[in-house]
């Protein structure tokens, strides 16, 4: 069989994520999209394999998938395909054929997501769906200095909702930047893996860093306490961006 890769580009605002919920009735997730439309394609059943199983809201530039057909098509026929019978609000960027071996999600190394917060004196109409906006200016050099305590391997169990988290909360962040202008701030964070809410609520705490409600080296007693109640607010979805999947 072949092994045909994905890179797509999806607005997550009227889906339940990427990955596809089975026990749950009603929910219409990108993978369910896909699936429905390789299926077709393929006339058998297609199971996709995403890089990253981004949240309800959570939006893609570049979402990394593979699969297993018989097809014959080319891949530039299977991205024409695709693109003609996909909903509008998701588009495969590019599709090439890879190694048997390729699995999106196993070999992938590091993903880095962006997140988009609106400054401006006047919130953007045709933003609104897509950045959070923040009434107050922000400090950006605080939250510069706050991201820093961040960088390199941590245990991030305060950053994460699940409670019951049996598995190991320790992940690395490589890096993240933070810059901006009179309109938008825009933060960068790049990491080994990341906990579903692990970014929304590291965004968060960072929001609270730049309006001055807490102190940047308040981070790292934060992330020493493992205590989600300290760290702020998950961010809302809409503003989260998957920016990138390392191989």
């Amino acid at each position: 069989m072949r092994n045909i890769k994905l890179v797509v580009e999806y607005d997550g605002g009227r889906y339940d994520g990427w990955q596809k919920q089975p026990a749950r009735t009603g929910s219409v997730t990108v993978q369910d999209k896909l699936e429905e439309v390789l299926s077709k394609m393929d006339q058998e059943k297609i199971e996709l394999v995403g890089a990253a199983r981004t949240e309800a809201g959570v939006h893609a530039y570049a979402q990394v998938a593979n699969f297993k057909t018989n097809t014959p098509m080319k891949p530039y026929e299977i991205k024409h395909y695709l693109n003609r019978f996909l909903p509008r609000d998701i588009a495969v960027t590019e599709v090439s054929e890879v190694p048997e071996r390729f699995h999106a999600a196993f070999n992938v190394k590091a993903f880095r997501y962006e997140y988009r917060i609106g400054i401006g004196e006047v919130q953007s109409v045709f933003d609104r769906k897509y950045s959070y906006y923040c009434f107050d200016r922000l400090d950006v050099k605080k939250m510069q200095k706050a991201a820093s305590y961040c960088i390199g391997k941590h245990d991030f169990k305060a950053f994460s909702d699940n409670k019951r988290m049996k598995k190991s909360t320790e992940r690395e962040i490589f890096e993240i930047d933070i810059y901006g202008d009179k309109k938008e701030v825009l933060i960068s964070v790049k990491g080994d893996d990341f906990w579903p809410n692990m970014v929304r609520i590291l965004v968060g705490t960072l929001i609270e860093v730049g309006r001055g409600n807490m102190e940047p080296e308040k981070i790292k007693e934060i992330i020493e306490s493992k205590d989600r109640e300290l760290a702020g607010e998950t961010a809302e979805a809409k503003g989260l961006y998957l920016a990138e999947c390392i191989y």
